[in-house]
């Protein structure tokens, strides 16, 4: 399926196990697609988050927040409890990822990350958003319109808690790609 992949498509998959790696995750999932296209180059996916208002650093602390368990950090400092003090301890004492919920603690310091089932329906749902629109090639747009029809990992999650439209950021995303590809 990757050979149907444009470049930038590619290099989104290569941003998103990155992403991964710099938050300490032990696998690729739908989160971590997500900030690869909402933080990739100009793309129909880039674009189109960022027209409804949803950017890289606010979607990074959103998922960081939901998988730290729900601790509320403004909450902790008003009872005198600095959260990045706490995490610096714990990730001293236990390793990277200690406050993380268990499916998202590091498991490998390098090599592979493997992608979660949830991310792999996410690619094979952009191979049928290009087959349905009839387009040769997957896109940033056809990933984040996959992303956007699996509708259950943490992306989705964090985007509709994010206020976003999906069905308006869907029907935005296919007419950049519908027009791009005429």
């Amino acid at each position: 399926m990757f050979e149907r992949f444009t470049v930038d498509a590619r290099q989104t998959v290569v941003l998103a196990q990155s992403e991964a790696r710099s938050l300490h995750h032990s696998h690729v999932g739908t989160e971590h697609l997500l900030l690869a296209l909402a933080g990739g180059a100009d793309g129909p996916a880039a674009g189109v988050l960022r027209d409804h208002g949803l950017e890289t650093a606010d979607l990074r602390r959103r998922i960081v927040t939901a998988l730290d368990g729900g601790l509320d950090q403004d909450a902790l400092a008003t009872l005198g409890i600095d959260l990045d003090q706490v995490r610096r301890a714990a990730e001293a004492n236990f390793g990277p990822g200690a406050l993380q919920t268990p499916a998202h603690r590091p498991t490998r310091k390098s090599g592979h990350i493997p992608f979660s089932d949830r991310a792999k329906k996410v690619l094979e749902l952009s191979l049928r958003e290009a087959v349905r629109l009839k387009h040769r090639e997957i896109g940033t747009g056809h990933l984040l319109l996959g992303l956007i029809r699996e509708g259950d990992g943490l992306a989705a999650r964090v985007l509709t808690e994010a206020g976003a439209d999906l069905p308006g950021i869907r029907a935005d995303v296919v007419r950049r790609i519908t027009a791009a590809a005429a």
